[in-house]
């Protein structure tokens, strides 16, 4: 949580309720570990963008770009927009699989506190020029780190090397270890303890730690949360149940017990991607499946969704045949704009709920609050719910149909005794089946990454112009094979005894966003995006 450094930060129209901040990925792999990590990143990074450039519905994610630092930082993708620019992003994968992947050499320790520095830098001029774009919902930066390096060890450099850095416009700084067949090629190293009060440095933000496997599933699962709201503005739901310390029905139903939740997706709705089987029918409603779930969601703070528990059922009473729609979770809030004593005696009755749900085999019916009608005369529909508790703290809420959905379904009861012969038959049938304890559908794929980046299975040169493209076609470097960065590198720090020499790639960087007397003088302006 980053409390007291948000304003501004979030999203005030309800319409960008799912779009996350801008974002910077900082692959900090040095060799020869880049050889066992390189294919599974690419391949991680290619199938999550194939999901986030091509859904439907509002945006969720802005802005992205890509750094690169092993001996030296280097931008291998400036800031652009993610939805509808799969064929770009996938260029700059394809650029980052070709990087060298075998010898040695010694990083320089300024290399990754300068891609950070040049990162941030880039992301401040390009707020500052384009004006128009969606992306400037937010004016804060996330910055993720991917490392092959002991991750405290990292954490510790960035700490000493950032402490004068400007970090108002980060939002959060994150560390990433890869640590599964990582470390086996890694240098033997003394291990780094845990930082003290006295020797951390105050960054003005915190650096978060975390460590993911390496390999393609576990890197599809860290990247596929930046598609989550993550926002911190506000609870989206309060879930409402009626208040043991009233007499009476009436009174428990004007001063109920509130639980303030935010609200995750458990899943992708099919109907959100084009040309899938199940969403080739909605193409005309891009919300598909999801527009309750949207709707709850985009409140504004003064009128929050509300679920009022109306009664409790039997973990058994209930069909699964008339549950519909998406399902979503329910989580305690995480709210900054709430104080700790309440943030935790929320998070109490809530995981106080969850426990006595599952200790009873109950589980609730709620209904929803209508959204405001506003001066329409016709009084809206109502949807109901079904809050079913898990052994984790998280409530599972599913749509239930009402009498106006169902429709006539006989269902005679099972004949006690079939045919013999029939039984037989179908039970060696069964008996030739697999059998597993438990769905994972991580181990079941439906080709849908390879259906959506097939319309983009030759990388495209960039459709529109930008005005990075300008300077450099008025150089005379223009290369369609490669982005550089939008902003003029930071200098390098060269290695003791060796002249200081600059890399082609940022040299290239270097002399195509230093402008000349000429452009200076045209004064000319920025378009509205990339």
């Amino acid at each position: 949580m980053y409390h007291g450094r948000t304003t501004g930060k979030g999203p005030s129209n309800p319409t960008q309720i799912y779009q996350q901040p801008p974002r910077l990925l900082i692959v900090h792999i040095s060799l020869p570990c880049w050889a066992d990590i390189c294919s599974n990143l690419c391949e991680a990074l290619q199938n999550f963008f194939s999901l986030a450039c091509s859904l439907m519905g509002p945006s969720r994610m802005s802005l992205f770009s890509l750094y690169m630092v092993q001996n030296q930082h280097e931008c291998l993708l400036p800031f652009v927009q993610v939805k509808g620019n799969f064929a770009r992003l996938q260029a700059c994968i394809s650029e980052l699989r070709m990087l060298q992947r075998e010898g040695c050499f010694r990083p320089q320790v300024t290399s990754l506190q300068l891609a950070v520095e040049d990162g941030l830098q880039q992301f401040k001029q390009y707020h500052k020029h384009v004006t128009t774009s969606a992306a400037l919902t937010y004016t804060s930066l996330e910055i993720t780190i991917l490392t092959s390096q002991p991750g405290k060890e990292v954490v510790k450099q960035l700490e000493h090397g950032l402490k004068d850095t400007d970090l108002v416009s980060v939002r959060r700084l994150q560390v990433v270890e890869v640590t599964k067949g990582v470390l086996e090629c890694m240098d033997s190293a003394s291990p780094v303890d845990e930082l003290s009060n006295d020797e951390s440095v105050f960054l003005g933000t915190d650096i978060d730690l975390q460590t993911i496997d390496n390999d393609v599933v576990s890197m599809e699962i860290f990247f596929k949360a930046w598609l989550h709201n993550s926002g911190t503005d506000q609870e989206h739901v309060h879930l409402l149940l009626p208040s043991q310390s009233c007499s009476s029905i009436a009174k428990a139903r004007d001063n109920p017990m509130c639980l303030k939740c935010d609200l995750q997706e458990r899943l992708l709705s099919p109907s959100l991607f084009p040309g899938t089987a199940d969403g080739s029918l909605k193409m005309d409603d891009p919300k598909g499946d999801f527009s309750t779930l949207y709707q709850m969601a985009s409140q504004s703070a003064a009128s929050h969704y509300k679920l009022h528990v109306i009664k409790a059922l039997k973990s058994s009473g209930i069909c699964e045949s008339v549950t519909y729609g998406l399902p979503f979770i329910l989580r305690p809030t995480s709210c900054w704009q709430l104080d700790w004593d309440e943030l935790e005696t929320n998070q109490q009755h809530f995981h106080a709920l969850c426990h006595s749900l599952l200790k009873r085999e109950w589980l609730l019916l709620a209904k929803g609050e209508p959204l405001s009608r506003g001066h329409s005369l016709r009084e809206p529909a109502t949807t109901f719910y079904v809050i079913v508790p898990s052994p984790s703290p998280t409530l599972l809420v599913k749509a239930v149909a009402t009498r106006e959905l169902m429709l006539p379904s006989p269902f005679p009861l099972l004949p006690e005794n079939p045919p013999v012969d029939s039984l037989k038959i179908v039970e060696s049938v069964l008996d030739s089946l697999e059998l597993e304890p438990i769905y994972n559908p991580l181990q079941v794929w439906s080709h849908l990454y390879s259906h959506l980046s097939s319309p983009f299975a030759k990388p495209q040169s960039r459709l529109h112009p930008s005005w990075e493209s300008r300077a450099l076609k008025k150089a005379g470097q223009l290369q369609t094979n490669r982005v550089r960065a939008t902003v003029a590198p930071l200098p390098m720090t060269p290695a003791l005894g060796r002249a200081p020499k600059m890399p082609a790639a940022s040299k290239a960087s270097s002399e195509t966003f230093q402008l000349s007397k000429e452009e200076e003088e045209e004064k000319e302006e920025y378009p509205s995006g990339l």
